[in-house]
């Protein structure tokens, strides 16, 4: 089996697209270079599709790398024959290779082999085949000094061997647990403290179909059996199953069928079921855990993309009542000026500290943290006589604690103590969330769910391609960007990344991108791979601040020279560039697709995708939980999203959970096609369980 072939088993992707993608990928081009400059290559496709083709290139080269791996032992076992090793090469699943493998994977000595050994393998194909008239005087010949019960168990133990490794017996068991097996959960009353009590009730006697289980739920339930306080266990019908393997082995009505029945029994109770069930939740828990990264995913792309406030002076609060309110002013670039404490209690003063700071710094936005005493905070700043101009922004400071004590923030800020670094952090949020959070572990972003319960190398391999793509759609100031956010861009990474800093601080700023090939280090195809998603402000070339990349540029000054036009005068004239005959400026390598992104890059070159900010109030009239009351229609923001619903802050310490059925009046099945990260939304206030400290919500109340 070729990947070619692997992948098109696995995707609805043409054939001569993954054969050119793959060709791409192995000259270390990246997913983000691929897909937006390689278009006539791949025939269009998106990051998405390439992501898939990259995915499934992974899974077949660790399909084949086990292959070989279990060719080597049964090869060294003396077992492997030509019929076996072309069954094992043709393999197009990990499933189907163990049961292979299956009869030649011995990691300890089982009660078959200790069987062996004493000489009943004769015995048991004796039995199997039934055929024997007279099974005692069949047994009799392999006693040797044991009884005959003990004999026919041994041989009963190799019969229950070759029954599990029936591979259509265990693709019939397999297919019976993926349709009909129910999971189920008791509680270890031993185990249960009033915490885990409050926390996991739900599951303490449960039962429903493993299939219409969702997947949250799993992880709820084996996170639950992680904890110590629930078994789970997964049954399909007993009787249906073993009745179904007899009617596969069993030919007569003997002594012999009652023994083969009896293996059939122990084989599917000892070997069987344990080994099919365990398999089948971890292809679930897989499922869960592919499911519950993509929701995470898909949250982190929102929140990376949220609307930045763009280049303004800003001063930002991270708010607290013992240890008062952290604030700093921030210059354009998010450059620390100044930076100071105010105290709730002492409002005079604290007023007039920020007052005096906001005009000295010349403010133009203020910035607020969400954490404890934000609202508070928000209460006082809008006391203050400020120009109209400045706005008032509530920020998410989720993660701004580990990173104001992590390695980063001390390198960036030496000369500050955590407390100002977080400040600093929430002030920068505000101005390009992006560039702020990419320096933060996305699982300290207190997004998505059961994180810490997923696969933790799927879900970085995850989070990463996402932080790549984010990066890489918005692209890149290469003047002002840090080595956290430069080490995302196509084609740099870290070590790059750092020297590109180093670079900036020894020479001064980028002049024209060419530049960059004068960066130690930085080859011909780095420089290919990364040049288009870095832009130079206010540069000579107007390109150089565009996602044109430099090898298009004679084509783009051939489009110039078309129309008689500077390219100046080109740049930004719609009626114009709509005029333009692309067919005229196709190449050997560029086609349409790419003279389409080109002209359409001209019209507004650099313009960032991510829409516009705008300022948000809660109720002021809630402040804690107490104040909640059913039937209440508040105003709220989406702040997390799950497979289940989605959850609202409401301007006080808890969140609220709108469930998946109360989005909207319709069935949803996807909880991200209704509402989104940071979305502004009104809700009712449904139930409050005060113990629980539990909020319901509907947003289904018009």
């Amino acid at each position: 089996m070729e990947a070619l072939d692997y992948i098109l088993s696995k995707t609805e992707i043409r054939d001569i697209s993954i054969i050119n993608t793959l060709k791409l990928l192995d000259t270390n081009s990246t997913i983000p270079f691929i897909s937006r400059y390689r278009k006539e290559m791949t025939g269009n496709l998106d990051e998405v599709q390439i992501e898939e083709i990259v995915r499934h290139k992974k899974e077949f080269a660790e399909l084949e790398k086990r292959k070989s791996s279990v060719l080597k032992s049964i090869d060294t076992q003396g077992k492997l024959d030509s019929q076996l090793q072309l069954k094992i090469e043709n393999t197009a699943t990990l499933i189907d290779l163990e049961d292979l493998y299956l009869p030649y994977k011995k990691s300890r000595k089982t009660k078959a082999d200790k069987a062996r050994e004493l000489g009943l393998e004769g015995l048991a194909k004796i039995i199997l085949s039934q055929n024997s008239k007279d099974l005692e005087s069949s047994a009799s010949k392999f006693l040797k000094g044991s009884d005959f019960e003990t004999t026919l168990e041994g041989a009963r133990h190799i019969i229950a061997e070759w029954i599990n490794e029936r591979r259509d017996i265990r693709n019939y068991l397999r297919n019976q647990y993926q349709r009909n097996a129910m999971i189920g959960s008791k509680a270890i009353k031993s185990k249960l403290t009033e915490e885990k009590s409050q926390k996991f009730r739900d599951y303490f006697d449960w039962s429903e179909s493993l299939y219409l289980c969702p997947s949250h739920r799993l992880m709820a339930l084996l996170r639950a059996e992680k904890e110590g306080v629930v078994r789970i266990k997964i049954d399909i019908d007993h009787e249906r199953a073993v009745s179904h393997i007899a009617s596969k082995i069993i030919r007569s009505n003997d002594d012999c069928a009652l023994q083969v029945s009896l293996a059939i029994e122990d084989a599917y109770k000892r070997l069987l079921s344990p080994a099919i069930s365990n398999e089948i939740l971890a292809n679930y828990k897989k499922k869960a855990d592919e499911k519950a990264a993509a929701v995470f995913a898909k949250n982190l792309e929102q929140l990376l993309l949220q609307a930045p406030l763009g280049t303004k002076n800003i001063l930002a609060l991270d708010p607290g009542f013992r240890t008062g309110c952290k604030f700093v002013c921030l210059d354009k670039n998010g450059n620390i000026q100044h930076n100071d404490t105010i105290y709730l209690h002492k409002e005079k003063e604290a007023i007039g500290k920020i007052q005096s700071t906001a005009n000295a710094y010349k403010i133009e936005a203020i910035a607020i943290g969400n954490g404890t005493a934000s609202r508070e905070t928000e209460t006082l700043v809008k006391k203050i006589q400020l120009p109209k101009s400045i706005q008032v922004f509530s920020v998410n400071e989720a993660g701004a604690s580990i990173y104001s004590a992590s390695k980063i923030a001390r390198q960036e800020f030496p000369n500050y103590d955590v407390t100002v670094r977080g400040a600093i952090s929430i002030g920068r949020r505000l101005a390009d969330p992006l560039a702020e959070l990419v320096k933060i572990d996305p699982k300290s972003i207190g997004i998505g769910q059961y994180q810490h319960d997923i696969d933790q190398t799927l879900l970085k391999n995850e989070l990463q391609t996402v932080v790549e793509r984010c990066v890489n759609k918005v692209g890149v100031n290469i003047n002002t960007a840090s080595h956290s956010l430069l080490q995302y861009v196509s084609g740099i990474g870290s070590k790059l990344a750092e020297n590109i800093v180093e670079y900036r601080a020894e020479n001064g700023e980028f002049k024209a991108r060419t530049e960059l090939k004068k960066v130690p280090r930085l080859g011909n195809k780095a420089y290919e791979q990364s040049i288009a998603f870095l832009r130079i402000k206010n540069p000579t070339n107007p390109l150089d601040d565009s996602a044109v990349h430099p090898e298009s540029y004679a084509v783009v000054k051939n489009i110039a020279k078309s129309t008689k036009k500077n390219l100046s005068e080109l740049i930004g004239n719609k009626e114009l560039l709509a005029g333009i005959s692309l067919e005229d400026f196709t190449t050997d390598t560029i086609g349409i697709p790419t003279l389409k992104d080109i002209v359409k890059e001209l019209e507004k070159p650099g313009l960032d995708p991510r829409k516009k900010v705008s300022t948000f109030e809660f109720n002021p009239n809630i402040k804690t939980i107490h104040d909640l009351k059913q039937g209440q229609i508040l105003p709220g923001i989406v702040n997390n999203i799950t497979n289940f619903g989605c959850f609202v802050a409401l301007g006080i310490r808890e969140s609220g959970l709108v469930h998946i059925s109360k989005l909207s009046k319709g069935y949803v099945s996807n909880v991200n096609d209704i509402v989104h990260l940071n979305q502004q939304v009104s809700v009712r206030i449904e139930e409050v369980d005060l113990d629980r400290k539990r909020i319901q919500l509907s947003m289904n109340f018009e």
